[in-house]
């Protein structure tokens, strides 16, 4: 198997197919972490409830539409399945929904480089709760990484006296998400239906409850900001999801970098948010221990296609 896939690889159409996965996945980590921070601040002055209010129910029509079209009804019922697979459903809307709204929230508070910190944590949140719960082994170089990552959390906290819930709060509901999101092995796009669907109701309630004093019908740029939401939420997941399906995981897994690399260039650069002397030793400790890891991750691939090779 593994040479076949090598050799299919080397094919043209295989390096096109690759290509395109590459630039998709590229594609998809600037989205998330140059284009959607910019976006959410054009509606700062929006509420971040009525954002998100706005987010579900936009993509629950966009992405509903393309479901039903590409793939019919029966999809939907598939993915929700069982009573237990709707109860995990449920919870992982209540994840992507802390996470959404804390982030919003942050980008419209000019905390754009506390996202940064939470996106560069949450490989490592990841790791922990794959330990925790999957009951998955760390070499001692992984062991060093997540420790040099708390050094560095832990210095922020005792320098600046502040807890970094922003941080703390993206990467852990974002770490919990893929953990249990893990456990309904549903497709994203139509998990992603499912999840803005079981929250819809209660969002359009919402928006219909705020009529005149919402933000929707005041201007035309601001509302179709708001429409427009949809998409900023599911191109980047449909791009993602290209990049997934035949990029190496450990390709993937350096790639998604690139999203809170962007996020800080832009608040500490464009935006003008502090970048302390407390922030640059926090930021080294994570990309230390990130760079320990994902060297780690690399030489463990290469390994194991060597071994395959070898079969």
């Amino acid at each position: 198997m593994a040479h076949a896939q090598s050799s299919a690889e080397q094919t043209p159409s295989g390096q096109d197919s690759t290509t395109t996965a590459f630039l998709a996945a590229v594609g998809s980590f600037l989205l998330w972490g140059l284009v959607a921070p910019v976006y959410f601040k054009q509606l700062s002055h929006v509420g971040a409830v009525e954002v998100v209010s706005h987010r579900i129910v936009w993509t629950v029509l966009l992405v509903g539409a393309a479901v039903l079209a590409m793939r019919g009804p029966t999809a939907i019922v598939t993915a929700i399945g069982t009573w237990r697979r709707l109860g995990i459903l449920v919870v992982t809307t209540a994840l992507v929904t802390t996470n959404w709204t804390v982030f919003i929230w942050a980008v419209s508070h000019n905390r754009v480089v506390e996202t940064s910190l939470g996106y560069f944590i949450n490989p490592l949140v990841n790791v922990v709760l794959g330990v925790l719960f999957l009951r998955e082994t760390l070499k001692p170089i992984q062991i060093a990484a997540v420790l040099i990552a708390a050094v560095g959390v832990g210095s922020m906290v005792l320098s600046s006296g502040v807890f970094p819930w922003v941080s703390i709060s993206l990467a852990l509901s974002f770490g919990f998400y893929a953990l249990v999101r893990k456990k309904a092995a549903v497709d994203p796009v139509v998990g992603l239906l499912v999840e803005t669907a079981l929250l819809a109701p209660l969002s359009l309630g919402y928006l219909l409850w705020l009529g005149a004093d919402g933000a929707f019908g005041h201007s035309a740029g601001g509302s179709l900001l708001l429409v427009l939401s949809g998409p900023m939420t599911a191109i980047p997941l449909v791009l993602f999801m290209i990049g997934a399906a035949r990029l190496k995981l450990s390709t993937l897994g350096l790639l998604q970098y690139i999203g809170p690399t962007g996020s800080l260039f832009l608040g500490a650069v464009i935006y003008g948010e502090p970048f302390t002397t407390t922030h640059l030793i926090a930021f080294g400790c994570i990309w230390l221990a990130l760079a320990l890891y994902s060297a780690s991750t690399v030489s463990s691939h290469r390994a194991a296609s060597r071994a395959a090779a070898a079969e």
